[in-house]
């Protein structure tokens, strides 16, 4: 049996220009979300950690960040526990690779001579672990664009080195329109083909798991989310490698929560907010300073209500980590008998909703929604007029 702890996409250092006042916290946050992937790892007494790409963010980061890498490392070298890293599309391997710069193996605690901490590069696709009966193969290039597959050619079944094959590949699976411009992209079939009983994969920040042929694959996600809007981030992959009933294909495959930053989409019905006060009062009850709030105001809003969705936000600010407020409500349309046809009023009336009506039906929401705009400010400006036309 063979137990791996696998993370990608940490990002550390990160300047998150969008987030203002927050960015030093939220890089905060991603620093101890790699620190308890660590812990977690050390707790589970895993014997590989994998890192799939893009532990850096860029290859320009402050001596003091690297060291902070290293001093973590050591706690896995310390605990006798292998790691191995690939580069990825930010962190890439070119001349000016953040790994060239610092040697983090030695910065770890680990010697020339043994495998407890391998960067694997392109002079080194590949490290036998041979204490864990392992092969992990990662392909890398000294470029953010590869010039190929990573998984071209690869016939891990071959190799008779090691029980367990484990590949890595940084880059995104082949989805038609979709991926084709992507930096590094493989596809199902090279997976099938690869002979491998896992593939780590990095890049995309939401963990999801696969299987293709006789090989399971898996992104972990991003262990703290890189962008506010990525919501099945937070999380590494602990996965179970073992010859159950002679199938050595075999993977069981866990995920465990390691980010602080979670998330709620939260829909609220307009027809039932009395007041923006009364709209503030009901959200400050769900505070949370590690929630992303994202609030969506529906259904259909009383012409009395007067909501500023700016000034709710700013009101909720310091409540949550991020809030988001968006006013996706509908005027009403007219209640009640309309005006007589003959006057300025009715006449408006019956021509706007007329074509709401035929912009509903075309499908045109857009339209439609602008037009109850207007069909409110219009009712608002000829209350009570019944001048003839």
């Amino acid at each position: 049996m063979l137990r791996i702890l696998h993370t990608a996409d940490v990002h550390l250092g990160a300047r998150h220009a969008d987030m203002g006042e927050q960015a030093a916290a939220h890089r905060d946050r991603q620093f101890a979300a790699f620190r308890a992937s660590v812990e977690l790892a050390i707790q589970e007494k895993v014997d590989v950690v994998l890192i799939v790409g893009d532990l850096f963010d860029s290859n320009t980061q402050p001596k003091r960040s690297v060291e902070r890498v290293a001093a973590e490392l050591r706690r896995l070298v310390e605990a006798r526990i292998r790691t191995v890293i690939i580069p990825g599309t930010h962190d890439v391997y070119d001349r000016s690779s953040i790994y060239r710069a610092y040697d983090l193996k030695a910065m770890s605690g680990s010697g020339p001579e043994d495998d407890l901490v391998t960067i694997l590069s392109p002079e080194r696709p590949d490290v036998h672990l041979a204490s864990n009966d392992a092969v992990v193969y990662g392909t890398v290039f000294a470029t953010k664009r590869a010039p190929r597959s990573p998984l071209a050619g690869l016939d891990a079944a071959k190799d008779e080195r090691a029980t367990w094959k484990i590949g890595l590949v940084h880059g995104s699976l082949a989805i038609a329109g979709k991926t084709d411009g992507d930096e590094v992209v493989v596809t199902r079939e090279e997976i099938a083909a690869s002979g491998l009983h896992y593939l780590a994969l990095g890049h995309w920040h939401s963990s999801q798991v696969g299987k293709s042929g006789g090989t399971t694959y898996a992104y972990s996600g991003a262990p703290e989310p890189v962008a506010l809007d990525q919501d099945r981030a937070g999380k590494v992959l602990l996965v179970t490698l073992d010859d159950a009933g002679g199938d050595r294909s075999h993977a069981r495959v866990e995920e465990r929560q390691v980010g602080r930053t979670v998330f709620q989409q939260l829909e609220v019905d307009a027809g039932k907010i009395a007041t923006q006060a009364q709209l503030i009062e009901g959200l400050l009850k769900g505070r949370n300073p590690d929630l992303v709030l994202d609030v969506r105001i529906i259904g259909v809003r009383p012409d009395a209500l007067d909501l500023d969705t700016d000034e709710v936000e700013a009101q909720l600010r310091g409540a949550f980590f991020r809030v988001r407020v968006r006013d996706r409500s509908t005027p009403a349309l007219t209640e009640g008998a309309l005006p007589s046809p003959d006057t300025i009023a009715g006449a408006f009336l019956r021509d706007v909703e007329a074509r709401i009506a035929e912009l509903e039906a075309a499908g045109d929401v857009p339209a439609a929604e602008e037009l109850r705009d207007v069909l409110r400010l219009g009712r608002l400006l000829l209350a009570g007029q019944e001048v003839s036309l």
